[in-house]
């Protein structure tokens, strides 16, 4: 089967502390990481097996993987695995970028986001750029923040012309037509961001050829939807995958609404819905 898989272990720790995240952060212990690790090794080890599937993966941590070597190490290997489609991690793109090197830049793919005040800005940008000399592909965000919005037209005006900067509505935020026309100017895709969608009754692709996996194993058919569909390393979630209806009232976040069936986004990010990366480049104007 043709199958997209987001994993989230249990990692929690981050190296940024930003005032907007919705995510609770903590301090993992020594014994919480090695966790992680064995949780992330086990994951590892299942894909591998899965030589009769063709698998797209999206590493979605609470906290930030790239840090840790056993992320930067897995997503590597899986990379050169020739049934894996593509894997991409969402990132902070704190960690040094010479681990690339033993990646395959066709498979691997990063989904980085700068966060103001946690990173000086030059710093940041190098990093895209070597990203861009290596053939990575990535895509670039911010989180739409009055505070952030000359930041955001900055990198706009600093990054390749062919990598697309995309713009996060931040949490609980409305954004008056005048605000939103703002940042509709730097990313085009603003406006999927700027509200919920309703889901509810509507057919998404979760739950048949896109779930959700946890550090132990649990299948969900998303991250945002608690139902258990079964576990992976039995392999008794395979008999509950299936055309389904989404039960929540709203989906407000890219990593579950790019998958309802009644937006166009997989149209929009053909060859790019996991690293956010759309099949052609957003007019944008500055």
């Amino acid at each position: 089967m043709d199958l997209t898989i987001l994993y989230r272990g249990p990692l929690a720790s981050c190296d940024y502390d930003c005032p907007y995240c919705p995510f609770a952060k903590r301090r993992d212990s020594r014994a919480q990481l090695a966790a992680d690790r064995a949780a992330l090794e086990r994951f590892a080890r299942w894909t591998a097996a899965q030589r009769n599937d063709r698998l797209s993966l999206l590493f979605t941590p609470w906290g930030e993987g790239l840090v840790r070597s056993w992320y930067r190490r897995t997503l590597a290997e899986l990379s050169r695995l020739p049934h894996i489609r593509r894997v991409a991690i969402q990132t902070n793109l704190s960690c040094r970028t010479n681990w690339l090197d033993a990646a395959d830049p066709d498979t691997l793919a990063l989904w980085c986001t700068f966060h103001p005040g946690q990173t000086p800005y030059d710093r940041f940008l190098v990093k895209c750029h070597d990203l861009a000399a290596r053939g990575v592909r990535h895509s670039v965000g911010i989180v739409g923040l009055p505070e952030h919005l000359e930041h955001a037209r900055r990198l706009r005006a600093d990054l390749p012309a062919h990598v697309y900067l995309w713009i996060n509505a931040a949490e609980g935020r409305t954004y008056t037509d005048c605000e939103a026309g703002q940042w509709t100017a730097l990313d085009p895709l603003f406006p999927y961001s700027r509200h919920p969608h309703r889901s509810a009754g509507l057919p998404c692709r979760t739950g048949e050829s896109v779930i959700s996996v946890d550090g132990e194993g649990t299948v969900r058919r998303c991250h945002f939807v608690r139902s258990k569909l079964g576990n992976l390393y039995d392999g008794s979630y395979r008999r509950a995958l299936r055309p389904r209806a989404c039960p929540q009232a709203v989906c407000d976040c890219h990593i579950g609404y790019v998958h309802l069936e009644t937006l166009p986004l997989y149209d929009t990010f053909a060859g790019g819905v996991l690293e956010r990366i759309p099949a052609a480049r957003p007019r944008f104007s500055t």
